[in-house]
């Protein structure tokens, strides 16, 4: 379908264009360039832009004390402030959103003025090459790449399957808690038919890397090349990261393989061309909204820490005595009773013969060994969950010292909306737990809405309620309190509304 627009007043108009925003250093690894990539859509009445940087968070220096310091706090009312003057876009209508890619060591980004002014630079050359074009959304589904890390245990905790964590004993476990597998897609082609730009939102946690470690935009980096150089025509891939707070990749713990996220990025990449290919376009009309609610920070530090400390020092009152045993005696002994579990000494001709005989020596001394094996083994245990105890306790008393130097009740928060035809993009500066991108998601009553996580800001996670009592890592791992889900939701449906 082709047509013209004979002015910016009764014509959907989109640019984009990208900036290179990675740290020009020496001494770190450049595996694949990270970006800064900007949308504009006008439809005559209402301006907006979209911007997707590969980055861990934005404005998220103090917050995370120093871990996540590759964008400054000051990062977005600068960018707005800027984005403003120059093109006369105010602020609300600005979304930018962190891929969340990780870096294991070293920082990403360029310096602080110059992500500003690469980012800016993008936006001004979107602008400028902006173009008619008609715009449509739909969905894709993608389950094969990402797993939901939290892993419901039968005493009623959970356990996050991380890097820095052992996974729990097989026999304790549940089943896991659920995935977000949708894609959303909004599909923006010149009026020509040419394609211009795919927004994509998935949710999900970018842990892999690249084999020989450095700088990587992660799968999304990966997924984006695949769908640019399918679609050509200059057109721009664009990720906008989901409610994937307790998402992580099947084989992130794999000891097996080298950490690749390309062939994740390959998948994702097919899977959104796919649902690309089924998405018609035609005219919208463009909306947004964005307001700041105060969220109740977290006040029971004390009394989760205090819970944990009696569980460590139980835990370690109840240590078994191993007689002689250490790890060197240990995993033999191990891999023989687990080799043959009713002859793990020797031939069984030899057990044979021994009844035959009257002799009891191997069978008495097999049931020893394996008691000694069995203390050795829950003692094992008792050190992972004990490991896992103090790093939780760690956690909590970091952020106890946020929230107290913070000095006051209640953290801001941002939540935007953009209504792109019958599409909603609803936004959250925290790490979106999955269960609340699915309540938001259900309670819209448009065809698609699409969580943008992380996005205009920081806030480390943000767990359901329900989650709070069973003490998993994103709940250790937050600074809210339990009743920010309630008020966040109820923001987002109120915004979601007056779209109607």
């Amino acid at each position: 379908m082709s047509r013209s627009c004979k002015s910016s007043n009764n014509c959907l108009l989109a640019g984009v264009a990208k900036s290179d925003i990675t740290v020009e250093s020496s001494n770190m690894r450049i595996n694949d360039p990270l970006y800064a990539k900007a949308l504009v859509l006008d439809d005559g009445e209402t301006k907006v832009a979209i911007i997707t940087m590969d980055v861990t968070a934005i404005g998220s220096r103090t917050v995370s004390r120093e871990i996540l310091n590759d964008s400054a706090d000051d990062f977005m009312p600068r960018l707005r402030s800027r984005i403003l003057d120059e093109f006369n876009i105010p602020g609300c209508n600005v979304m930018v959103n962190a891929s969340h890619t990780h870096p294991f060591h070293g920082q990403l980004l360029c310096d602080d003025d110059e992500q500003i002014n690469r980012t800016v630079d993008a936006l001004s050359r979107a602008m400028q090459s902006m173009t008619p074009v008609m715009i449509g959304t739909g969905v894709g589904y993608e389950d094969r790449i990402t797993i939901n890390r939290t892993v419901k245990l039968k005493n009623g905790r959970d356990w996050t399957i991380r890097i820095g964590n052992p996974c729990p004993p097989d026999d304790e476990v549940e089943e896991l808690r659920p995935i977000d597998p949708e894609i959303g897609i909004i599909r923006i082609d010149r009026t020509d038919g040419r394609p211009l730009a795919v927004v994509y939102n998935f949710a999900c946690h970018l842990l892999m890397v690249v084999p020989q470690g450095g700088v990587t935009a992660d799968f999304p980096g990966f997924a984006s090349k695949i769908i640019e150089d399918n679609l050509g025509h200059g057109a721009m891939a664009l990720f906008i990261q989901g409610a994937g707070g307790d998402v992580c990749e099947v084989f992130n713990k794999d000891m097996n393989r080298p950490r690749d996220s390309e062939e994740n990025g390959t998948t994702l990449g097919l899977s959104v061309l796919k649902a690309w290919r089924e998405v018609k376009v035609k005219d919208v009309k463009l909306k947004a909204i964005s307001e700041t609610i105060d969220l109740p920070r977290r006040t029971d530090f004390l009394e989760v820490i205090s819970g944990l400390e009696q569980e460590q020092a139980e835990l370690i009152a109840s240590l078994a005595y191993t007689t002689s045993l250490n790890f060197k005696a240990f995993l033999p002994l191990f891999m023989k009773h687990m080799l043959s579990q009713d002859y793990p000494s020797d031939y069984f001709y030899r057990y044979f013969h021994a009844e035959m005989t009257g002799n009891t020596d191997l069978s008495v001394m097999d049931a020893k060994n394996q008691k000694e094996i069995d203390k050795y083994l829950a003692n094992i245990r008792l050190m992972e969950r004990s490991v896992e105890i103090q790093s939780n306790i760690y956690t909590l008393k970091k952020h106890q010292k946020l929230n107290e130097d913070a000095g006051e009740p209640t953290i801001s928060a941002e939540v935007q909306g953009i209504k792109i035809g019958d599409c909603v993009l609803i936004s959250s500066p925290a790490e979106v737990l999955v269960e609340i991108g699915l309540n938001v998601k259900k309670a819209s009553p448009y065809k698609h809405t699409f969580i943008a996580s992380i996005t205009n800001g920081y806030l480390h996670y943000s767990p359901p309620m329900e989650y709070y009592r069973r003490g998993g890592y994103e709940v250790t791992e937050c600074l809210l309190a339990p009743q920010w889900q309630e008020l966040y939701e109820k923001k987002a449906q109120e915004i979601i509304g007056r779209f109607r």
